[in-house]
């Protein structure tokens, strides 16, 4: 099966119609995404009551670690997909997808397992005291517990549609859970309606991932026949050459999820030596920080099939033009938006709590974490083209210099330096070294890319 508008897409729509048609909905996704996170830490934020709000940012980690199977199946599964159809090998699309949907939906069953099986170590590690351990278990048991599988499940479905160009049938299911879940929370948080607190926010979580499952699950089977997207039982096969494909890319892009597990991880329990309304403060911080950094993953994820396809396909010049467009782009965006978070830091922080010492904490956090911005997207762009790429191997080596070799090492040290104000400083020191070797590598690749395809046209006109 071969769709000319897709083929078109990839091949001949001009690149900024195409980086728009795809990156676009993936990039309204997320930021749809990042307000549903929002919505969580606002309306608990609602009820002033510091341990509630820290609750659900001592879960965050954990939510945060679904990532590592959703990158793990979802992007590694989709890189493949597109590639596959750059080179029009249908056969391995159709393995790839049903690979990726069977594993995704076995890992999140043994997630949901293993967590309620060590739940009250877990919380330890994750910084819980006596005071929020109980708050962040009620909260975890529906996202967690039960809400593992359809979690995964909706996020890796969206990478299989989106790899086939579909970017706007995969951000609509994305989006329908999402706005399902800005509206539950206040029903389920706040005392006007039931009254759940941070287990209410779980729970809407929860039934909002569901739907989000049920939308994909009826746009593949309205298109059945007119998809490269298969989950049929019988093309889940452990092929060679599929395992290895998805996973050369997917186990990195799992590892740089872990990492950032990792790194969160070790973020919060410093602050939690500080105190709930450090926790607290630190977690709206960071929830306001998602919002462009979302933007900018968006668009890097977004115009990954049209990287991977014309990588496979040769088409070398339509790559990078892709890439560059994409990247002036998004420098441009987050350094307007660095400047207006550090000048509006303290009115942002408010808008979620109307604690002075909350306030206090979280303008000087925000102010120091979105130094990191610009030098983020240069991280964010280079890795996903090594996704697109194939190039599992890069990806991992900037996970591992990102968070092991500078970010959490700089976290140790800034906090002694200058005690808890200096842990907002770490991502912007590690950023900025890893956005010079972003540069650096990703114009190595692409001039080798282009030396072998000079070569390849040399021998064929031999």
């Amino acid at each position: 099966m071969e769709d000319q508008k897709k083929t078109q897409l990839f091949e001949s729509m001009p690149i900024s119609k195409a980086v728009f048609t795809l990156a676009v909905p993936t990039i309204i996704s997320s930021l749809v995404m990042v307000i549903y996170n929002l919505a969580d830490t606002y309306f608990v934020g609602m009820l002033n009551d510091p341990i509630q709000n820290a609750a659900v940012t001592l879960a965050a980690p954990v939510l945060l670690a679904f990532n590592a199977v959703n990158n793990l199946f979802g992007v590694g599964s989709s890189s493949m997909m597109s590639r596959a159809l750059g080179k029009r090998d249908y056969t391995t699309v159709y393995q790839s997808s049903a690979f990726g949907f069977y594993c995704a939906l076995a890992c999140g069953i043994l997630f949901s397992v293993l967590f309620t099986s060590f739940q009250t170590p877990l919380l330890k590690v994750l910084g819980a005291n006596a005071d929020t351990a109980g708050k962040t278990a009620e909260y975890l048991k529906w996202t967690v517990s039960f809400g593992a599988a359809p979690a995964i499940l909706n996020v890796v479905m969206a990478y299989l549609v989106r790899a086939e160009g579909a970017s706007l049938h995969a951000s609509l299911g994305t989006m329908s859970g999402c706005l399902l879940n800005i509206i539950l929370d206040p029903i389920f948080i706040l005392p006007w309606g039931l009254g759940l607190g941070a287990a209410g926010a779980g729970l809407a979580t929860f039934l909002s991932n569901c739907v989000a499952c049920l939308y994909f699950f009826v746009l593949l089977f309205i298109k059945r026949g007119h998809t490269y997207v298969c989950i049929k039982p019988s093309m889940f096969r452990f092929r060679k050459p599929v395992v290895l494909g998805v996973c050369a890319v997917g186990i990195p892009a799992s590892i740089q999820n872990l990492l950032n597990v990792t790194g969160m991880t070790v973020l919060n329990n410093f602050t939690a030596s500080y105190g709930a309304d450090a926790v607290a403060a630190m977690g709206i911080v960071q929830k306001i920080n998602m919002v462009p950094m979302n933007i900018a993953m968006g668009l890097s994820q977004g115009i990954m099939p049209l990287v991977s396809y014309n990588y496979a396909s040769g088409n070398v010049a339509r790559m990078k033009k892709t890439v560059l467009f994409a990247t002036k782009i998004t420098l441009c965006f987050l350094f307007a938006v660095s400047a207006g978070y550090y000048i509006g830091a303290g009115p942002l922080t408010s808008l979620f709590m109307k604690d002075e010492g909350i306030i206090a904490y979280g303008t000087k956090f925000l102010r120091g974490m979105c130094f990191a911005l610009p030098f983020l997207s240069m991280d964010f762009m280079a890795v996903g083209v090594f996704q697109a790429c194939g190039l599992g191997h890069n990806a991992l080596l900037f996970a591992l210099l990102r968070k092991i070799i500078l970010e959490i090492p700089a976290l140790y040290l800034l906090n002694y330096l200058v005690p808890l104000y200096g842990l907002a400083y770490a991502q912007f020191v590690a950023e900025f070294i890893l956005a010079v070797a972003a540069v650096l590598v990703l114009l190595r690749l692409f001039r080798k890319l282009e030396k072998n395809n000079n070569n390849r046209k040399q021998t064929e006109n031999k």
